[in-house]
């Protein structure tokens, strides 16, 4: 009898270890809603295949700085895919929850898709929008998200200085003419599906400046005639850097599963549903097959433009960097 308990206690130990699902949160901005809601059922049927794992995957959407900052205020993020490298960057410098070598885990400095900022305007292209020159004109309102919130709106006003100084302009003309593009934005959201909203179903700008896939997903969503896209003739490379959240995972006991599912991401099949939801794929081969829909475009990094994000956002973005400064003229 005693025998027979005692095993009737080490099954009733062994079975919830066996049969237990693992939780991933991936905490991730504002865009990327619609891939993930393909990948992850893509990954988690991967994975059960690969170990016979359950595993649960939950979301957190929302400006990619916001992000950052909840994740860092004790958001228990397993993994962060976000759109630029500087939030990633903060979680290891201000929050020690990431290794300072994170961008080396991953091929591709751990970007394992990019986009790019493009306009998005009404049906008709009313108001002639070519280029960023017509951006800046009398009467033209632009939707940009906000660039304290969003990395969305940082790479959109990134990109507007990059093509003053990359058509040969000084720092002190792109200063200005980020200035003028900022006097004609009316209303600043959080995040880049915020600002989607204010143009699409608020009826708000004759231009919403927004990552090339949030436009095609838009377009997809509510009709080809009801929005043009604008390509401009230059514009900024946006890398989307994804990491394992060290402290986390290994609080958690969730390393392994979280690293195959960013690994996952670089798979074949990983990148076939990233240009399916309109990111540019690193795997060439998989991008050149999707060349119809990704323009070649004359693109610049923030690297190469204005030394990386840690001194575009100490000069830009800061509490009283040039954004604040150029915001408060309007």
């Amino acid at each position: 009898m005693i025998r027979s308990v005692l095993a009737g206690w080490l099954l009733l130990a062994v079975m919830p270890i066996a049969s237990a699902d693992v939780a991933l949160l991936n905490v991730s901005y504002d865009v990327t809603r619609e891939f993930y809601k393909e990948f992850n059922p893509a990954f988690i049927a991967y994975w059960k295949g690969k170990t016979g794992e359950a595993v649960t995957i939950n979301q957190s959407h929302g400006g990619s700085s916001k992000q950052a900052r909840s994740v860092v205020e004790g958001l228990d993020a397993d993994v962060v895919t976000m759109n630029q490298a500087n939030d990633i960057d903060l979680l290891a410098e201000r929050g020690k929850l990431v290794s300072a070598d994170w961008a080396k885990r991953f091929p591709y400095r751990s970007a394992p898709y990019t986009s790019t900022t493009v306009f998005m305007v009404r049906k008709g292209n009313p108001k002639h929008i070519g280029d960023w020159d017509d951006l800046v004109k009398p009467g033209v309102a632009v939707v940009i998200p906000n660039p304290k919130t969003s990395g969305n709106g940082r790479y959109s006003y990134l990109a507007a200085w990059g093509y003053v100084v990359k058509k040969g302009g000084s720092e002190q003309q792109a200063r200005e003419f980020v200035t003028r593009l900022f006097k004609n934005v009316p209303v600043l959201d959080a995040g880049g599906r915020g600002a989607t909203t204010t143009f699409v179903q608020r009826g708000i700008g004759d231009a919403l400046l927004t990552f090339e896939n949030e436009v095609f997903l838009t377009r997809k969503e509510l009709g080809s005639d009801a929005f043009d896209v604008v390509y401009p003739s230059i514009s900024i490379q946006a890398e989307n850097p994804v990491s394992v959240v060290d402290k986390v995972v290994d609080k958690r006991g969730t390393r392994k599963v979280a690293t195959a599912y960013l690994e996952y991401l670089y798979s074949k099949e990983g990148q076939e549903l990233a240009a399916r939801n309109f990111f540019r794929p690193c795997d060439a081969k998989i991008l050149a097959r999707n060349d119809a829909t990704f323009r070649k475009l004359d693109l610049f990094t923030v690297d190469e433009m204005f030394g990386g994000w840690k001194q575009a956002q100490a000069i830009h973005f800061s509490d009283g960097g040039l954004f604040d400064q150029i915001y408060q003229v309007k």
